[in-house]
């Protein structure tokens, strides 16, 4: 038996855990750069408030409504759902993390127990003890335990927990699914599906085997047509490790000089790098792209991508940062203003063994490496994200004529350099002394 443990409304949910005026009441959260709205209350969500709706439209077509708004503030989200998950570790024999707000478990040897009620009591000790609301589904495979997770959160019946553990429940629960909602069903896919008469996971589920392998081709399909047909067949190694990771950001407003762009592009590889430790994985593929404003048609366009390859894969953020800010070099066009870049790192595999070429830097200094970020992980861990950055990362503001020689303010590197505006951020109170609460 598997389960999935959803935290409702993350974003939503983790920014009222400090602010409990906010119960019941219209709350959303913006993407980077406070562009439009990527997580909403049930409040909002019934206030007909959607997913996208660009910002300054909440005021034109809410302007009666107070709504609560939050700029995105990912180490927040990290720091709480980190807290959830410690508590899952504690209560199964085992489990991963699948993602920012969903965590997959293994209930091997607990059969013995009634699931239900453990779920629902695994529900309440969460709240407690973190404030945080999720919800659980249990069924026999990935798939199905995603779908029953979907019904906890939707109806309050389930008391925060569905479990799919016969027959005739999963036969129930295919008919009420969209097709394009099922986990591994895509946006293409979910239309080709609707195209030849497949609108719930039903309809797919009780076509034969044959008839989807010469249909679609596709093994993921086919997994995922064995899944909702009660089969365990999903690779746990293909959910826990992301095969490619990418950072980018729209820029707040245009950047022209490369200086500024390399500053940018060195915090994103920086967080690649960040992220391929956490998973315990190397890259072996750094690639960046650079691109205009599409918008802009008054404005020469430019888009382009590069990528190299690493002669000994890394996970390394010196090494990782170097890359990128040489694909950029080569990538960089003057007389462009650019809108948005990013970093991909690809071809990621296990971080241990790893193969040296002969020619690259020797053993002891990659060690030398390896320690030097985990004692900057630990350091960003417990005192708040970028409290040490690499020199390249910092946000340097260029000397006037009038101010060269002079003794210049000392400048905090902040989160992408300055690149995003969060206007609405919240405080970190668990992660930064600056932040901590004070209570009177």
């Amino acid at each position: 038996m598997y389960g999935i443990v959803d935290c409702d409304n993350c974003y939503v949910s983790c920014e009222r855990v400090f602010r409990p005026d906010l119960k019941d009441k219209p709350v959303v959260v913006l993407s980077n750069n406070d562009g439009c709205v990527v997580a909403r209350s049930n409040e909002a969500k019934r206030m007909g408030i959607k997913a996208g709706m660009p910002y300054y439209q909440l005021e034109e077509q809410f302007p009666n409504h107070k709504i609560a708004v939050f700029s995105s503030n990912y180490e927040l989200y990290g720091e709480l759902t980190a807290r959830v998950v410690e508590i899952i570790r504690k209560e199964v024999p085992a489990y991963f993390r699948y993602s920012i707000d969903e965590c997959f478990i293994y209930l091997e040897g607990m059969e013995h127990l009634d699931l239900k009620t453990w779920g629902e009591q695994l529900h309440q000790r969460v709240k407690q003890y973190v404030g945080m609301p999720v919800s659980i589904g249990l069924a026999p495979t990935k798939t199905l335990a995603k779908m029953a997770s979907h019904f906890a959160k939707k109806y309050l019946g389930y008391r925060h927990c569905c479990m799919i553990d016969c027959e005739e429940k999963r036969i129930k629960a295919l008919k009420l699914y969209p097709i394009g909602e099922v986990w591994g069903i895509g946006r293409r896919y979910a239309a080709r599906l609707e195209t030849l008469g497949v609108r719930t996971a039903y309809d797919f589920a009780r076509h034969n085997e044959s008839w989807v392998r010469s249909t679609f081709n596709n093994i993921v399909i086919l997994r995922t047509w064995r899944e909702l047909n009660g089969i365990d067949c999903v690779p746990n190694e293909e959910m826990a490790k992301k095969k490619s990771i990418c950072t980018s950001r729209s820029f707040n407003g245009m950047v022209d000089d490369l200086e500024d762009l390399r500053t940018h592009v060195s915090n994103y590889a920086a967080r690649c790098a960040e992220k391929l430790r956490k998973q315990g994985t190397v890259a072996t593929i750094v690639g960046v792209f650079l691109n205009t404003n599409p918008f802009r048609e008054d404005l020469a366009q430019y888009w382009n991508f590069q990528e190299t390859r690493l002669i000994t894969p890394s996970n390394a953020t010196i090494t990782i940062v170097k890359a990128a800010s040489d694909v950029l070099q080569e990538i960089y066009r003057p007389g462009y203003r650019y809108k948005k870049a990013g970093v991909i790192v690809m071809g990621i595999g296990p971080n241990s063994p790893i193969q040296q070429d002969l020619f690259d830097i020797n053993a002891e200094q990659f060690e030398k490496m390896r320690r030097l970020d985990a004692v900057i992980d630990r350091i960003n861990r417990m005192q708040g994200t970028e409290t040490i950055v690499l020199g390249s990362q910092q946000y340097i503001r260029r000397e006037s004529p009038a101010e060269q020689g002079k003794p210049r303010p000392k400048i905090k590197a902040d989160v992408f350099a300055n690149a995003i505006k969060h206007d609405f951020r919240s405080k970190n109170p668990t992660t930064r002394w600056s932040d901590i609460m004070v209570l009177k």
